[in-house]
């Protein structure tokens, strides 16, 4: 998540902020639009089929955390996308007009008055696609990623496995033992989207009662 994060967040809010406020409205533009909102409905798995293809075998990254990163980017970049682009969408005309007639450049509108103004509807599209990338474990799978591994990864470079399949492998166990310590596991998982969602409401609320 700390490869995915920033790499899906930025990405996607710059597209957003270009597609909206740069990007001529023509049939290209048009075009590029649809095709977003289409990608965010795609399956998982194809997503994984397409890092499999570019990170793990023509750039050879491997199955590492780099790699997967990448990938798991790919599949919430459109989400993202879409709800940055609703939400600058969403900022009143008058904001942009008032800025713009003080004298402020376009760059200077869109950093200090349309981003903080859209900075809660972003947020809320990034932690929902975050939480999608969190529970996902398609693409990993076949993107080659280890169901178990007996070592900590010590850089982006390494081999390492995630908790939704650790869990999966878990609760397939008959041990009674396995089924406590996928019980825990869910627990865990549960607690960081709740820390998510709660940092994410509170960010939000902030910029709610500023604008």
């Amino acid at each position: 998540m700390a490869v995915v994060a920033p790499t899906s967040i930025i990405l996607g809010v710059g597209s957003a902020i270009y597609l909206e406020e740069y990007a001529k409205k023509n049939r290209m533009t048009s075009f590029i639009r649809t095709n977003i909102s289409n990608l965010a409905g795609v399956p998982s798995v194809v997503f994984g089929l397409l890092g499999l293809t570019i990170f793990v075998r023509a750039l050879s990254l491997g199955n590492s955390v780099l790699a997967a990163g990448f990938t798991m980017s790919l599949l919430i970049l459109p989400v993202i996308i879409v709800a940055a682009q609703e939400a600058i969408r969403a900022v009143p005309n008058e904001l942009r007009d008032a800025s713009l007639g003080m004298g402020a450049t376009k760059w200077q509108t869109i950093v200090r008055i349309i981003l903080p103004a859209a900075i809660p509807g972003i947020l809320t599209g990034s932690i929902l696609a975050l939480s999608r990338a969190i529970g996902e474990t398609a693409p990993l799978i076949v993107i080659g990623v280890p169901v178990i591994i007996q070592f900590l990864p010590a850089g982006v470079m390494d081999t390492f496995t995630a908790l939704p399949m650790q869990i999966y492998d878990w609760s397939s166990r008959p041990q009674q033992e396995f089924q406590a310590v996928a019980a825990a596991g869910i627990i865990v998982l549960m607690a960081v989207l709740l820390t998510m969602n709660s940092i994410a409401a509170l960010i939000r609320n902030k910029f709610q009662k500023r604008y």
